[in-house]
């Protein structure tokens, strides 16, 4: 048997498809009605893709952007994108990084803490005082 991935999209106007019939494909019993997709199924195969490396290297961006030959702005981008299409808002990481550069820039932060939050590292831990 050919495995054939579920078509989420019409291949005619781009419009999400619904999903109204379902099959058991060992007694046959079947079932129609309106079934809701979950919001993977908005992602587009490459996107599938991505999700499957980064949960393979269990969130590591640095071995996802290795395995894709990346670079890790890029690979952060994608994973953001995917967040996006997920239906979650994407914290804007230009603003973010205005903000760090704006506490080291006040002295309320010291610079190692500054590289390590611009490298996305979430601890603040040698904030000044």
């Amino acid at each position: 048997m050919i495995k054939i991935s579920l078509v989420t999209k019409c291949p005619n106007c781009g419009h999400r498809m619904d999903v109204v019939s379902l099959r058991c494909p060992v007694c046959g019993t079947g079932v129609t009605g309106q079934f809701v997709l979950d919001e993977f199924f908005n992602l587009s195969e490459d996107q599938m893709k991505f999700v499957k490396v980064f949960l393979k290297h269990k969130g590591n961006l640095s071995e996802v952007q290795k395995e894709f030959d990346i670079s890790y702005p890029t690979a952060r981008n994608r994973l953001n994108e995917i967040v996006s299409t997920l239906g979650y808002d994407v914290e804007d990481e230009r603003e973010n990084e205005k903000d760090i550069l704006e506490k080291l820039k006040n002295g309320e932060i010291d610079v190692s803490s500054a590289i390590s939050m611009l490298k996305g590292e979430k601890d603040e831990g040698s904030q000044k005082i």
